[in-house]
């Protein structure tokens, strides 16, 4: 017997049924979730406890309008708005004025900012918001955004479980250009929510999205406040991660529609690209071992599947890789049109995601290797 062949033979085959493998124990996971969701929201709703929701702010003016509207839309009480104006200089902070006139007396107030020490600017001024509020739980969302009426409400009731620490809910972008860019950036981030809350049903919660998430004061407090949070390109992982590993509190994901927040897509493919090399680099340097790991292992795994393509016609051989990778893309796929597809845009549905599917690997593969070689994300026209 050849053994260069048999371990080539190992090494292909295993490359297949370890992508596929993942990809199917991801999105168990997925169901699992979406299951104890259900079964938490089913259950009669409890006296409302108060919730501090808190919105970081930096040169906001073209994009916050949204978010002010559907924030009047809210019904949920008792619930304070806090606004962390970070060193604003366009006309964020007379549209908040203008919307806190609006709402009940009491109800939304802004805290002004003169400085920033970062490394993360955003995770300072959240610092600064939360220790500003007097809420039994902490919601956070970005200017950004667009949530529904029933948001505040609905991530509540995901937290009625008095093991439940934290909650993250799913965060899609919206647009109404035309064009494979715009498309492919809603895809993108459906199906990057999906691998967060698969990864949190399997108990391996590592990430999420800042900018819809909510969480249990008295959690926070055993982990001895949000300082303890350590500098991150992504503070949310980073607080995440830390609860699934310092505290006996639980991490869960949403996936109902009631909770879906809508954010507003990219212009240039560089501010998309620059945003994913930030979450990119959060999950590859992240200080928890375990996100890290997992996160560093599925981007490097992908992209042998893509070098397997690329030498396809060279060694055909090498088959397996790619069609390991595009069977898992193509369940990833699959599942986010299933959940998120109502969301999404619909032009050229078909062949527009076949492309996208196809386009990812290369892309967050590209990305990948620019984190590790060193390349570092903006925000706000700063590097993080």
């Amino acid at each position: 017997m050849d053994l260069n062949k048999l371990v080539f033979d190992i090494f292909r085959f295993s490359y297949f049924l370890i992508y596929v493998a993942l990809h199917l124990f991801l999105y168990l996971g997925l169901l699992m979730e979406r299951r104890r969701e259900k079964r938490t929201i089913a259950g009669p709703e409890k006296a409302n406890p108060s919730v501090s929701l808190i919105i970081p702010v930096h040169n906001e003016g073209r994009r916050i309008g949204p978010l002010l509207k559907s924030l009047e839309a809210q019904d949920y009480l008792p619930l304070e708005i806090i606004f962390v104006d970070d060193r604003s200089q366009d006309e964020s902070t007379e549209m908040i004025a203008a919307f806190i006139r609006r709402v009940d007396h009491g109800r939304a107030r802004i805290i002004t900012l003169t400085e920033n020490p970062g490394p993360n600017y955003k995770q300072y001024a959240l610092s600064q918001g939360i220790a500003a509020s007097s809420g039994d739980f902490f919601l956070l969302t970005d200017a950004d955004c667009e949530v529904p009426p029933s948001w505040v409400r609905g991530m509540v009731r995901r937290m009625s479980d008095p093991a439940s620490g934290a909650a993250m809910g799913p965060v899609l972008k919206t647009s109404k250009e035309k064009g494979f860019f715009y498309l492919y950036q809603c895809y993108e981030h459906g199906l990057r929510y999906l691998y967060l809350a698969g990864a949190v049903g399997l108990g391996a919660a590592g990430g999420g999205f800042g900018n819809n998430l909510i969480i249990r004061r008295a959690c926070l407090d055993t982990l001895g406040g949000y300082d303890q949070v350590p500098p991150s390109p992504t503070e949310d992982a980073a607080l995440i991660s830390l609860i699934r590993s310092k505290t006996d509190y639980k991490v869960r994901a949403a996936l109902g529609e009631d909770v879906q927040v809508l954010t507003q897509g990219e212009q240039r493919w560089k501010d998309f690209m620059n945003q994913t090399l930030r979450w990119n680099n959060g999950g590859i340097f992240s200080p928890d071992r375990m996100t890290r790991f997992n996160y560093t292992f599925l981007m490097l795994s992908s992209f042998l599947g893509v070098l397997g393509l690329l030498l396809l016609p060279f060694i055909p051989s090498l088959w397996p890789l790619p069609l390991g990778l595009q069977t898992g893309m193509t369940l990833s796929t699959v599942f986010c049109l299933v959940y998120f597809g109502s969301s999404l845009p619909r032009r050229r549905f078909g062949p527009a995601y076949v492309l996208s599917l196809l386009f990812t690997p290369p892309y967050f593969s590209l990305m990948t290797f620019m984190g590790l070689l060193g390349y570092k994300p903006r925000w706000k026209g700063k590097e993080v």
